[in-house]
């Protein structure tokens, strides 16, 4: 009877022991994973700032001509408004006063 008390606390004694080792062996392999996980993301944050570096002045330069082409048709639309109102103005003038005088 003592020996088989002895062999029970031995096989609890090993089943403690290899859940213990699994525990550790699973907090290891969440640290590894987490490492790897930063390092790919570091890695992928890398390769995006260095595809914008080389992208930016293209998009610098888009960006600069379309401001350019938006400021000449603003520009243009400017000159015909002034056209426009320096052959019309009198007589947009004289038809407000008319209709808010009633004439």
């Amino acid at each position: 009877m003592q020996n088989m008390i002895k062999q029970i606390v031995e096989m609890d004694q090993k089943a403690q022991q290899i859940t213990e080792n699994a525990q550790q062996e699973k907090l290891n392999s969440e640290k590894k994973v987490s490492a790897m996980r930063d390092t790919i993301r570091e890695e992928y944050l890398q390769r995006a700032r260095r595809r914008i570096s080389l992208n930016e002045p293209q998009e610098r330069a888009a960006a600069e001509e379309k401001w350019k082409e938006t400021q000449n048709r603003l520009q243009e639309i400017s000159q015909h408004l002034d056209t426009v109102y320096a052959e019309k103005g009198d007589e947009w003038v004289n038809l407000l006063t008319d209709r808010i005088l009633g004439k």
